[in-house]
């Protein structure tokens, strides 16, 4: 698998016409469990076949049950300088809900370790799970400051199918979901963190000034970017492209020197649905004149006529030229921005 992707790497390297890579990303599973040397030869591929940014971010997801000290301190050594650790919850019973591998101990251990060595770290906490009291997610959150990380990312329980989770609600061994909770969690959550100094620089994470991760904001803001591996998704701004996701078609494909991808072409209307879906979602809005001067003037008219009511309701508001969420709009920032896609426009 790990001389697939490389030679994926090596492949695909005209696709970032000459642009230089500004973050490495190690996710989509658990690659914390690759060695080193595998990481490292992964690493050493993109640099070889593209330009690397001098200050590239290079970040690795983990479980706290994989990052043990010698796990950490080689991380440490290598080109990694950013760890995102999938911390979920520090209490036993959250753990359990979720079926997680570590347990609380695990999960302040391998932080307090991670901090001796990296100064750039995430975690993830997730909110609105079955039976949390507000008491609890503010303890949780607490935690989370104590440990000095200078980015937090935060999502909402979703009960996915073929889990343990709907299973044990369906016997009702564990409370259904409930939406109510889950956005008192939410605006707790932004209180707290604003005022400890994170900006909530889009709906699900929230960073130090510095900290913000260049993966995700790149994302968020439509930049370009290319997904290397099996199921692993790409975009260029006018197309989507997705890996097969069978390993041994996957790597058959790339030993016979072929990309086994599908590729959607993008209208002019998947853009703008597109952009409006993430612009929402950030600080950084959006920009009135970007649709003008990209989609059209029937795409920004149309776009102020389907705000109008959110900006009635001070879901919305316009900064000049920006449409942005209020605070009272962001936790259902997703549902505003549906309201203002399109279908089709003549």
């Amino acid at each position: 698998m790990v001389v697939a992707l490389c030679h994926e790497i090596e492949l695909r390297n005209s696709e970032m016409l000459g642009n230089s890579i500004q973050t490495i990303y190690f996710g989509g599973g658990t690659p914390s469990v690759l060695s080193i040397d595998e990481l490292s030869k992964i690493i050493d591929t993109v640099y070889k076949h593209y330009t690397v940014s001098k200050d590239v971010e290079i970040t690795i997801e983990a479980n706290p049950d994989d990052l043990t000290q010698e796990k950490i301190e080689a991380l440490a050594k290598s080109k990694v300088n950013r760890l995102s650790i999938g911390i979920q919850s520090f209490f036993e019973d959250d753990l359990r809900v979720m079926n997680r591998a570590h347990n609380a101990k695990e999960a302040m251990n391998c932080l307090a370790l991670a901090a001796q060595h990296f100064n750039n770290i995430s975690i993830d906490l997730i909110y609105g799970i079955p039976n949390m009291s507000i008491e609890h997610w503010k303890q949780n959150i607490q935690y989370a400051l104590n440990s000095g990380v200078p980015h937090i990312s935060c999502y909402a329980l979703t009960v996915e199918p073929n889990t343990a989770l709907p299973k044990l609600i369906e016997k009702g061994e564990i409370a259904p979901v409930d939406d109510v909770l889950a956005q008192k969690h939410f605006e707790i959550l932004v209180e707290t963190l604003e005022h400890n100094g994170f900006v909530h620089y889009e709906l699900s994470n929230f960073g130090k000034e510095g900290f913000f991760s260049k993966n995700n904001t790149a994302y968020w803001q439509g930049k370009h970017y290319l997904g290397i591996g099996p199921s692993a998704h790409s975009y260029n701004g006018k197309q989507r492209s997705w890996n097969r996701n069978n390993n041994t078609k996957y790597i058959k494909a790339i030993q016979e020197n072929q990309c086994p991808r599908e590729i959607e072409n993008l209208t002019l209307t998947d853009q703008y649905n597109e952009y409006i879906m993430t612009g929402l979602r950030t600080i950084w809005g959006v920009s009135l004149q970007k649709v003008e001067r990209e989609f059209g003037k029937k795409y920004k008219e149309y776009l102020l006529k389907q705000a109008q009511k959110h900006i009635e309701e001070h879901l919305l508001f316009l900064d000049n030229d920006t449409v942005l969420v209020t605070k009272k709009g962001k936790f259902l920032s997703d549902g505003i921005a549906s309201d203002l896609f399109l279908v089709n426009l003549r």
